[in-house]
């Protein structure tokens, strides 16, 4: 305890929980009050983590729909004192048990990500193992017992009141419809010490996959093992679960868990091609997500200015490019880059509203007048056709970007 509250360690727990931002507190304390909060409290604040007495407030529960519309994700957000005290002690843990961790799992720890899980399950299936064990948790964050996770805790951790405070994080409540209620299993999802916590529970299936000499990927709660063959694949489906459920006291989700062929499933938005030279794919439904995203976002109706649209639209497609633009799909990017030109046309062409104004706008980009006229009195409008350069000369800032994903 004394090392997470040592002035560097705080410092930087500060910097870090300042730059999640996150939302205020039940009190209403956000995140830029904080620092002007610890001025005045810590030395109290301190007092209480060093004798072991510090009392976290109940977190607030907050329900997002899950990406693919299976229901909502319950999420626990402490407040922001807390998650200032989660983070400092976090910092110290994850430096103690990171090197320990299985070299398979990659969610949530350092110099890790999602590409590197991708590449080396890549590598599996193009070795040969062309059957994967889709294995998914069913609500882990919400059955996590609280007496197994804290025994494996224990023994890594002397300090009690390190143990004590964990514990409590654990059991302090969570606040809905101005009602606080008891949790008696479960590590709430949302909190900073939460991934490291849930990697310590699951370090027990990556040895046990290890031991059986098994090769596997887990991010999180999504792990995949790859076998050669449809039968082993069912005898190592049903060794996990009994293990599963024996060891950790934890619930494989039938609907989402199978044995099949690669190509065949999604695994943290990607899949794989069917050939002899195997290759990451955008999965289906990320394809379908990004569609619904774009609707959303270029809405003739929204009643936004191009500029202001163009903005949003930019930093989303910058980001979606960075999670899925390593994918050697050209193809695919393009048909997208078509799609959200298309839909761009359609939102300037319900901004130019009157026919008139149409055929200025048009006849002033260098579209012939009986062009403009014929296009203006079309019942099929300007998509009937096509002008990739009203959006070219409008949107520049947003070609670039379009650019750089197609050719990626």
């Amino acid at each position: 305890m004394e090392v997470v509250c040592e002035r560097e360690n705080l410092k930087q727990a500060l910097k870090r929980v300042k730059a999640n931002k996150g939302a205020p507190d039940m009190d209403g304390m956000t995140v830029q009050a904080l620092p002007a909060y610890l001025r005045e409290h810590w030395p109290s604040i301190r007092a209480t983590l060093l004798s072991g007495t510090y009392k976290p407030q109940p977190v607030r529960r907050v329900e997002i729909p899950k990406p693919d519309g299976g229901g909502v994700r319950k999420l626990g957000i402490p407040s922001a004192l807390d998650r200032f005290v989660q983070q400092a002690v976090l910092q110290v843990l994850q430096r103690q048990w990171d090197p320990s961790f299985s070299d398979a799992s990659y969610g949530f720890r350092p110099g890790r990500s999602a590409h590197q899980v991708v590449e080396r399950a890549q590598g599996y299936i193009q070795a040969g193992y062309r059957w994967v064990v889709d294995l998914d948790l069913e609500k882990f964050f919400d059955r996590v017992s609280h007496d197994i996770l804290m025994s494996r805790v224990a023994k890594r951790v002397g300090d009690r009141r390190v143990l004590k405070l964990i514990r409590s994080f654990l059991t302090a409540g969570v606040l809905k419809n101005a009602l606080v209620g008891a949790t008696d299993e479960g590590a709430p999802q949302g909190g900073p010490l939460s991934p490291l916590l849930s990697n310590l529970m699951l370090d027990d299936l990556d040895r046990e996959l290890e031991r059986r000499g098994l090769r596997f990927v887990r991010y999180a709660v999504d792990c995949n093992v790859y076998v050669r063959s449809e039968r082993a694949g069912q005898r190592v489906m049903a060794g996990l679960k009994a293990f599963l459920t024996g060891r950790l006291k934890l619930k494989v989700n039938e609907g989402k868990s199978a044995v099949a062929q690669p190509h065949t499933r999604k695994f943290l938005g990607f899949t794989f091609s069917n050939q002899v030279q195997v290759k990451p794919r955008i999965a289906p439904k990320a394809l379908a997500r990004f569609k619904d995203r774009g609707r959303e976002l270029t809405q003739r109706t929204r009643g936004v200015s191009v500029d202001q649209l163009i903005g949003t639209l930019k930093r989303y497609l910058t980001g979606w490019r960075g999670y899925f633009g390593f994918c050697e799909t050209r193809r695919v990017l393009h048909k997208l880059e078509e799609w959200i030109r298309r839909r761009l046309r359609c939102f300037l062409w319900k901004q130019w509203k009157r026919s008139r104004t149409r055929f200025q706008e048009l006849t002033a980009r260098g579209v012939s007048r009986d062009l403009a006229a014929q296009t203006v009195s079309s019942p099929h409008g300007l998509d009937a056709y096509r002008f990739p350069f009203l959006t070219t000369i409008h949107l520049g800032d947003l070609k670039r970007t379009m650019l750089t994903y197609s050719h990626t």
